[in-house]
């Protein structure tokens, strides 16, 4: 990590910190391992996929996966993470640090592509003032199939 990204996460963990403080609950080892995956590894990972990547990553640190599931609500109740909602097959979490993007997400082997674009953002904002709505937030989420699924369907 360079010394912006030690900055970064010092403040993050320092937010950390503070919401374990507030919820009563102590800072252990299993938690930071958490918080640094997820700041290390920009991706979204279901609760089981973050416990492999750890395991795999932290062969000495003994966690299991209902740590890891109270430390990603604890960390979305606080808006320290975010995650995706799908359905059944339940929620993937990153962090919240990032800057607003948007999502694509292929429904055949739950890809994400993660996009920006400040036309559609633009729209956004011009349909809520159009409607006299003061836009504090939004989520958008498109559904289809990604390149390489439509690739292998055709063979």
């Amino acid at each position: 990590m360079n010394f912006i990204q030690n900055l970064e996460y010092d403040h993050l963990l320092a937010e950390f910190k503070k919401v374990l403080k507030e919820s009563l609950l102590k800072f252990t080892k299993q938690r930071e391992v958490i918080l640094q995956t997820l700041y290390n590894f920009p991706e979204h990972f279901s609760p089981e996929e973050l416990h492999v990547l750890i395991k795999s990553s932290y062969p000495d640190i003994n966690i299991g996966i209902a740590t890891i599931y109270r430390t990603l609500n604890l960390l979305e109740n606080s808006t320290l993470a975010t995650s995706l909602s799908f359905g059944k097959a339940g929620k993937k979490y990153e962090l919240a640090n990032k800057p607003h993007h948007d999502h694509l997400i292929c429904k055949n082997c739950g890809k994400i592509i993660e996009f920006e674009d400040k036309k559609i953002e633009k729209k956004q904002e011009d349909i809520a003032t159009k409607n006299g709505f003061i836009l504090t937030g939004h989520v958008m989420q498109l559904y289809g199939i990604c390149a390489h699924c439509q690739k292998n369907k055709k063979g």
